[in-house]
Protein backbone atom coordinates (compact mmCIF):
# COMPACT_ATOMS: atom_id res chain seq x y z
CA UNK A 1 0.00 0.00 0.00
CA UNK A 2 1.43 3.46 -0.89
CA UNK A 3 1.96 5.71 2.00
CA UNK A 4 1.72 9.34 2.25
CA UNK A 5 4.74 11.35 2.75
CA UNK A 6 3.93 13.95 5.42
CA UNK A 7 5.40 17.11 3.85
CA UNK A 8 4.25 19.91 6.62
CA UNK A 9 6.66 22.51 5.29
CA UNK A 10 5.02 22.39 2.18
CA UNK A 11 7.72 21.30 -0.14
CA UNK A 12 6.60 20.04 -4.01
CA UNK A 13 9.19 18.25 -5.63
CA UNK A 14 10.20 20.61 -9.31
CA UNK A 15 8.87 17.76 -11.24
CA UNK A 16 5.24 17.90 -10.55
CA UNK A 17 4.84 21.24 -12.29
CA UNK A 18 6.25 19.80 -15.32
CA UNK A 19 3.58 16.86 -14.83
CA UNK A 20 0.73 18.86 -14.52
CA UNK A 21 1.40 21.39 -17.19
CA UNK A 22 2.49 18.17 -19.64
CA UNK A 23 6.10 19.26 -19.95
CA UNK A 24 7.48 16.04 -18.38
CA UNK A 25 5.64 14.05 -21.04
CA UNK A 26 6.84 16.29 -23.67
CA UNK A 27 10.40 15.99 -22.54
CA UNK A 28 9.99 12.40 -22.40
CA UNK A 29 8.82 11.81 -25.89
CA UNK A 30 11.62 14.49 -26.97
CA UNK A 31 13.88 11.91 -25.12
CA UNK A 32 13.41 9.14 -26.36
CA UNK A 33 12.78 9.65 -29.96
CA UNK A 34 16.47 11.32 -29.64
CA UNK A 35 17.56 7.46 -28.87
CA UNK A 36 17.53 6.99 -32.02
CA UNK A 37 20.61 8.89 -32.46
CA UNK A 38 21.99 8.54 -28.92
CA UNK A 39 24.27 11.48 -27.66
CA UNK A 40 22.70 11.73 -24.68
CA UNK A 41 26.43 11.49 -22.66
CA UNK A 42 29.76 12.93 -23.74
CA UNK A 43 30.81 9.53 -25.37
CA UNK A 44 28.38 10.46 -28.17
CA UNK A 45 27.64 7.58 -30.05
CA UNK A 46 25.09 8.24 -32.22
CA UNK A 47 23.70 5.15 -32.13
CA UNK A 48 20.23 3.84 -32.36
CA UNK A 49 18.79 2.47 -29.25
CA UNK A 50 15.41 2.73 -29.99
CA UNK A 51 16.40 -0.20 -32.22
CA UNK A 52 18.16 -1.94 -29.71
CA UNK A 53 21.83 -0.65 -31.08
CA UNK A 54 24.14 -0.29 -28.04
CA UNK A 55 27.32 2.08 -27.98
CA UNK A 56 29.58 2.77 -24.83
CA UNK A 57 27.02 1.70 -22.05
CA UNK A 58 26.01 -1.49 -23.45
CA UNK A 59 22.09 0.03 -22.86
CA UNK A 60 19.59 -0.62 -25.91
CA UNK A 61 16.22 1.22 -25.52
CA UNK A 62 15.16 -0.18 -22.16
CA UNK A 63 17.09 0.71 -19.10
CA UNK A 64 18.10 -2.42 -17.12
CA UNK A 65 17.16 -1.99 -13.60
CA UNK A 66 19.81 -4.15 -11.25
CA UNK A 67 17.92 -3.18 -7.59
CA UNK A 68 15.79 -0.90 -6.09
CA UNK A 69 15.78 -0.52 -2.12
CA UNK A 70 15.56 2.08 1.18
CA UNK A 71 19.80 2.49 1.57
CA UNK A 72 20.79 3.30 4.89
CA UNK A 73 24.33 3.47 3.52
CA UNK A 74 23.79 7.26 1.76
CA UNK A 75 24.62 10.72 3.08
CA UNK A 76 22.91 11.66 6.15
CA UNK A 77 20.87 14.01 4.44
CA UNK A 78 19.17 11.32 2.31
CA UNK A 79 18.83 8.92 4.45
CA UNK A 80 16.81 10.34 7.08
CA UNK A 81 14.84 7.78 9.48
CA UNK A 82 13.68 6.20 6.69
CA UNK A 83 16.03 5.59 3.67
CA UNK A 84 16.82 6.91 0.39
CA UNK A 85 14.81 5.13 -2.22
CA UNK A 86 17.49 4.12 -4.34
CA UNK A 87 17.18 2.59 -7.78
CA UNK A 88 20.55 1.00 -9.49
CA UNK A 89 20.57 1.06 -13.13
CA UNK A 90 22.95 -1.73 -14.83
CA UNK A 91 25.71 -0.31 -17.19
CA UNK A 92 27.39 2.85 -16.73
CA UNK A 93 28.72 5.35 -19.18
CA UNK A 94 31.91 5.73 -17.34
CA UNK A 95 33.18 2.10 -16.10
CA UNK A 96 36.04 3.20 -13.77
CA UNK A 97 38.06 -0.07 -13.68
CA UNK A 98 38.13 0.11 -9.76
CA UNK A 99 34.35 0.67 -9.69
CA UNK A 100 33.02 -0.65 -6.52
CA UNK A 101 29.54 -1.79 -8.07
CA UNK A 102 31.45 -4.04 -10.77
CA UNK A 103 28.90 -6.62 -11.18
CA UNK A 104 26.37 -4.10 -11.65
CA UNK A 105 28.08 -1.44 -14.34
CA UNK A 106 30.85 -3.97 -16.11
CA UNK A 107 28.69 -6.61 -16.04
CA UNK A 108 25.43 -5.50 -16.78
CA UNK A 109 23.68 -6.97 -14.09
CA UNK A 110 19.63 -6.27 -14.18
CA UNK A 111 16.43 -6.67 -15.72
CA UNK A 112 15.22 -4.50 -18.20
CA UNK A 113 11.91 -2.69 -17.65
CA UNK A 114 9.63 -0.77 -19.39
CA UNK A 115 8.74 2.70 -17.98
CA UNK A 116 5.61 1.08 -15.90
CA UNK A 117 7.74 -1.26 -13.90
CA UNK A 118 10.50 1.53 -13.24
CA UNK A 119 7.51 3.91 -12.23
CA UNK A 120 6.28 0.83 -10.15
CA UNK A 121 9.66 0.47 -8.60
CA UNK A 122 9.80 4.30 -7.51
CA UNK A 123 6.38 4.37 -6.13
CA UNK A 124 7.28 1.18 -4.11
CA UNK A 125 10.29 2.88 -2.56
CA UNK A 126 7.87 5.82 -1.82
CA UNK A 127 5.36 3.37 -0.31
CA UNK A 128 8.16 2.10 1.74
CA UNK A 129 8.64 5.70 3.37
CA UNK A 130 11.62 6.49 1.39
CA UNK A 131 12.68 10.24 1.48
CA UNK A 132 13.00 10.22 -1.77
CA UNK A 133 14.24 8.80 -5.34
CA UNK A 134 18.16 7.78 -5.90
CA UNK A 135 18.68 7.83 -9.21
CA UNK A 136 22.30 5.19 -9.07
CA UNK A 137 24.48 6.15 -12.67
CA UNK A 138 21.84 7.47 -14.82
CA UNK A 139 23.52 9.12 -17.25
CA UNK A 140 23.12 6.72 -19.84
CA UNK A 141 19.21 6.08 -19.29
CA UNK A 142 18.14 9.78 -19.08
CA UNK A 143 14.85 9.39 -21.19
CA UNK A 144 13.61 5.88 -19.66
CA UNK A 145 13.90 7.72 -16.37
CA UNK A 146 11.95 10.45 -17.76
CA UNK A 147 9.69 8.39 -19.48
CA UNK A 148 8.90 6.42 -16.20
CA UNK A 149 8.56 9.44 -13.82
CA UNK A 150 6.17 10.87 -15.39
CA UNK A 151 3.72 7.61 -15.43
CA UNK A 152 5.02 7.84 -11.92
CA UNK A 153 4.12 11.43 -10.91
CA UNK A 154 0.56 10.75 -12.35
CA UNK A 155 0.41 8.14 -10.06
CA UNK A 156 1.11 10.02 -6.39
CA UNK A 157 5.09 10.15 -6.30
CA UNK A 158 5.96 13.68 -4.17
CA UNK A 159 9.23 12.66 -2.97
CA UNK A 160 12.99 14.52 -3.98
CA UNK A 161 14.51 13.06 -7.15
CA UNK A 162 18.32 12.56 -6.36
CA UNK A 163 20.57 12.53 -9.12
CA UNK A 164 23.73 10.48 -8.30
CA UNK A 165 26.26 10.50 -10.83
CA UNK A 166 29.59 9.91 -11.76
CA UNK A 167 29.43 13.43 -13.52
CA UNK A 168 30.40 12.41 -16.88
CA UNK A 169 27.47 14.06 -18.09
CA UNK A 170 26.56 15.84 -21.34
CA UNK A 171 26.06 19.86 -20.56
CA UNK A 172 23.06 19.27 -22.89
CA UNK A 173 21.54 16.82 -20.99
CA UNK A 174 21.36 18.43 -17.78
CA UNK A 175 19.88 21.57 -19.14
CA UNK A 176 17.77 20.88 -22.31
CA UNK A 177 16.20 17.57 -20.26
CA UNK A 178 16.34 17.93 -16.68
CA UNK A 179 16.43 21.24 -15.43
CA UNK A 180 12.87 21.70 -13.43
CA UNK A 181 13.16 17.69 -13.34
CA UNK A 182 15.62 17.35 -10.41
CA UNK A 183 15.38 18.45 -6.99
CA UNK A 184 18.76 17.25 -5.82
CA UNK A 185 22.07 16.43 -7.92
CA UNK A 186 24.70 14.49 -6.46
CA UNK A 187 27.59 14.48 -8.55
CA UNK A 188 30.93 12.32 -7.70
CA UNK A 189 33.67 14.51 -9.14
CA UNK A 190 36.11 11.84 -9.35
CA UNK A 191 39.29 13.27 -11.19
CA UNK A 192 41.21 16.60 -11.70
CA UNK A 193 43.91 15.23 -13.75
CA UNK A 194 42.66 13.67 -17.03
CA UNK A 195 45.38 11.90 -17.44
CA UNK A 196 44.34 9.52 -14.56
CA UNK A 197 40.32 9.94 -15.68
CA UNK A 198 41.65 8.35 -19.49
CA UNK A 199 43.92 5.65 -17.61
CA UNK A 200 40.40 4.45 -15.69
CA UNK A 201 37.90 5.38 -17.29
CA UNK A 202 38.69 6.48 -20.66
CA UNK A 203 36.90 9.66 -20.34
CA UNK A 204 40.25 12.20 -21.23
CA UNK A 205 37.85 15.29 -21.22
CA UNK A 206 36.58 14.13 -17.86
CA UNK A 207 37.75 17.39 -15.77
CA UNK A 208 36.05 19.63 -18.11
CA UNK A 209 32.93 18.08 -18.51
CA UNK A 210 32.37 17.39 -14.77
CA UNK A 211 32.95 21.08 -14.51
CA UNK A 212 30.44 22.23 -16.64
CA UNK A 213 27.73 19.96 -15.66
CA UNK A 214 28.34 21.09 -11.68
CA UNK A 215 27.70 24.23 -12.86
CA UNK A 216 24.93 23.76 -14.58
CA UNK A 217 23.99 21.45 -11.76
CA UNK A 218 24.02 24.74 -9.28
CA UNK A 219 22.60 27.05 -11.04
CA UNK A 220 19.36 25.08 -11.64
CA UNK A 221 19.12 24.20 -8.06
CA UNK A 222 21.62 26.12 -5.54
CA UNK A 223 23.20 25.30 -2.35
CA UNK A 224 21.58 22.13 -0.44
CA UNK A 225 18.10 23.24 1.84
CA UNK A 226 16.95 21.07 4.21
CA UNK A 227 13.69 20.51 6.27
CA UNK A 228 13.56 21.00 9.88
CA UNK A 229 14.46 17.27 10.36
CA UNK A 230 17.18 17.84 8.66
CA UNK A 231 16.29 15.74 5.10
CA UNK A 232 17.53 17.06 2.12
CA UNK A 233 14.63 18.85 -0.30
CA UNK A 234 16.31 20.38 -3.31
CA UNK A 235 20.19 21.56 -4.04
CA UNK A 236 23.92 20.26 -4.77
CA UNK A 237 25.48 17.87 -2.53
CA UNK A 238 29.24 16.45 -3.95
CA UNK A 239 30.65 14.01 -3.38
CA UNK A 240 34.50 13.27 -3.50
CA UNK A 241 36.68 9.75 -3.49
CA UNK A 242 39.67 9.66 -1.64
CA UNK A 243 42.26 7.72 -3.57
CA UNK A 244 45.80 6.99 -3.38
CA UNK A 245 48.41 9.12 -3.43
CA UNK A 246 46.26 12.04 -4.45
CA UNK A 247 44.99 10.25 -7.70
CA UNK A 248 41.94 12.06 -7.47
CA UNK A 249 43.55 15.54 -7.01
CA UNK A 250 41.56 16.36 -3.92
CA UNK A 251 42.63 20.38 -3.58
CA UNK A 252 42.08 21.13 -7.19
CA UNK A 253 38.27 19.77 -6.56
CA UNK A 254 37.49 21.07 -3.58
CA UNK A 255 39.16 25.04 -4.43
CA UNK A 256 37.20 24.45 -7.92
CA UNK A 257 33.93 24.02 -5.52
CA UNK A 258 34.93 26.70 -3.12
CA UNK A 259 35.77 29.43 -5.90
CA UNK A 260 33.54 28.85 -8.43
CA UNK A 261 30.48 27.00 -7.27
CA UNK A 262 29.25 27.70 -3.79
CA UNK A 263 31.24 28.09 -0.21
CA UNK A 264 28.19 26.96 0.96
CA UNK A 265 28.55 23.59 -1.33
CA UNK A 266 28.05 20.67 0.71
CA UNK A 267 30.80 17.78 -0.04
CA UNK A 268 30.99 14.38 1.51
CA UNK A 269 34.82 13.28 1.67
CA UNK A 270 34.63 9.71 0.95
CA UNK A 271 37.22 7.45 2.92
CA UNK A 272 35.60 3.69 1.81
CA UNK A 273 38.47 3.13 -2.06
CA UNK A 274 39.24 0.01 -2.46
CA UNK A 275 40.43 -1.34 -5.02
CA UNK A 276 38.10 -3.60 -7.27
CA UNK A 277 38.05 -5.06 -10.24
CA UNK A 278 41.01 -4.09 -12.50
CA UNK A 279 42.72 -1.80 -10.66
CA UNK A 280 43.81 -4.02 -8.12
CA UNK A 281 46.79 -4.80 -10.48
CA UNK A 282 47.52 -1.10 -10.77
CA UNK A 283 50.50 0.25 -8.80
CA UNK A 284 49.17 3.27 -7.09
CA UNK A 285 44.87 2.15 -7.38
CA UNK A 286 45.81 -1.57 -6.01
CA UNK A 287 45.95 -0.46 -2.26
CA UNK A 288 43.55 1.37 -0.21
CA UNK A 289 44.36 5.27 1.04
CA UNK A 290 45.72 5.49 3.84
CA UNK A 291 44.05 7.18 7.23
CA UNK A 292 46.97 9.81 7.03
CA UNK A 293 45.57 10.51 3.01
CA UNK A 294 42.13 10.72 3.86
CA UNK A 295 42.74 13.22 6.92
CA UNK A 296 44.74 15.39 4.35
CA UNK A 297 41.66 15.46 2.16
CA UNK A 298 39.42 16.39 4.54
CA UNK A 299 41.36 19.06 6.29
CA UNK A 300 41.55 20.74 2.39
CA UNK A 301 37.81 20.45 2.26
CA UNK A 302 37.64 22.23 5.41
CA UNK A 303 39.98 25.20 4.82
CA UNK A 304 38.68 25.88 1.74
CA UNK A 305 35.44 26.82 3.74
CA UNK A 306 32.86 23.73 2.53
CA UNK A 307 30.35 22.19 3.57
CA UNK A 308 31.19 18.69 5.22
CA UNK A 309 29.18 15.71 5.59
CA UNK A 310 30.67 13.82 8.42
CA UNK A 311 28.11 11.33 9.40
CA UNK A 312 27.89 8.42 6.55
CA UNK A 313 27.31 4.95 7.94
CA UNK A 314 29.98 3.50 5.50
CA UNK A 315 32.62 6.08 4.91
CA UNK A 316 35.40 4.14 6.31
Amino acid sequence: MQQENDNPEGFEPSYLALHRNGRLAQLADEAVSALRECRFCPRDCGVNRLEDAVGYCCTGRLARLSSYNPHFGEEAPLVGSRGSGTIFFGSCNMFCTFCQNYDISHENYGTEVDKNELASAMLCLQGYGCHNINLVSPSHVVPQILEALDVAAGQGLNVPLVYNTGCYDSLDTIRLLLDGVVDIYMPDFKFWDNRWAEEFASAPDYRQRAMEAIREMQRQVGDLVCDSEGNALRGLLVRHLVMPENIAGTEQIVKFLAEEISPNTHINILGQYHPCGTARAHEIAGRRPTSAEIQDARKLAEDAGLKMLDRWTNNE
